[in-house]
């Protein structure tokens, strides 16, 4: 039997499954974050390397799919076939490279039409309609962009928290609960925790669940928070639904670590959405799963 894998490389994470050309999946591997902005292509190529060994394939591999932020612009897409060709990987017609948001939409839309938005450590809303049109809104890193992501969420949470102990703002619980999580001083301690750890968006990201909890306990600033986010995150699903046809009901995918570690906040992007067609589900599952179906089309 000839096996594929299908790989979803984030940012704080890059999870792979083994499957059979039957579509059973017979093996899971995880390794960190594999962003090339970030990790830099000896980085990528290293997780790549660890999910590899760690599937341990029976054999020769018959086709891959890798979904990663930011292959869509130019020049990333040339870098990562030259990671995948070095690891023994690179087969013209059985590598097949896409963006992360379309294999999650894939995974959770079995007719692989309609609209995902994906909330992780960054956000993007990304669709694709019947006649094969796609668009896209946000995902512009979290210099520029990436509202409603959970590193959004532990930022403005960081700040907010920050105004309240030095009297700008009034009073949340999300200054205790910083100090008690960080084990530091709010806002004093904040600023070396903050400015000089290595990768600190992901520990930054790693503080949305403390929104949640606040939030759950009637904290009005962590309610505010949230539902900001959940606004962000509904414009660009809505910048999406304009730019695509979808002339009747279509499924709209939420992906992401935020999703999970604040389920409200997908509450709250369905109470805003405004897209009376949309039928929206939480994806159930790994996205990698789409990139195991994707490659399994290079079979076919």
């Amino acid at each position: 039997m000839r096996h594929v894998v299908g790989i979803d490389a984030g940012g704080s994470k890059t999870v792979g499954l083994l499957a059979g050309e039957d579509g059973e999946v017979r093996a899971e591997a995880r390794a960190g974050g594999a962003n090339l902005q970030v990790q830099g292509e000896l980085g990528v190529e290293k997780v790549l390397y660890e999910i590899l060994e760690r599937l341990e394939p029976p054999g020769p591999i018959a086709a891959v799919c890798l979904g990663m932020a930011g292959v869509d612009r130019p020049g990333e897409r040339d870098v990562i076939h030259g990671v995948l060709r070095r690891l023994g990987l690179h087969w013209t017609s059985r590598t097949r490279i896409e963006n992360d948001a379309f294999i999650a939409l894939v995974a959770g839309a079995a007719e692989r039409v309609g609209i995902v938005v994906v909330a992780g450590t960054g956000s993007v809303a990304y669709g694709v309609d019947a006649e094969g049109r796609t668009a896209r809104s946000g995902g512009w890193g979290y210099l520029l962009g990436d509202e409603g992501s959970a590193y959004w969420l532990g930022h403005a949470a960081l700040r907010r928290a920050i105004r309240a102990a030095d009297g700008r703002d009034e009073e949340t619980s999300l200054v205790d609960r910083l100090a008690r999580r960080l084990d530091l001083e709010v806002p004093a301690g904040l600023v070396s925790w903050f400015y000089d750890q290595e990768h600190f968006r992901f520990r930054v990201a790693e503080l949305a669940p403390l929104v949640e909890e606040a939030a759950a306990a009637g904290d009005r600033a962590a309610v505010e928070l949230i539902d900001h986010g959940a606004e962000h995150l509904a414009r660009a699903a809505r910048a999406v639904a304009r730019q695509l046809a979808f002339p009747g009901h279509f499924p709209l995918v939420l992906s992401g670590g935020a999703f999970r570690a604040c389920p409200s906040l997908g509450e709250r992007l369905r109470a805003s959405l405004e897209l009376p067609r949309a039928r929206v589900t939480l994806l159930d599952g790994e996205p990698a799963k789409g990139a195991v179906t994707l490659a399994l089309d290079l079979l076919r």
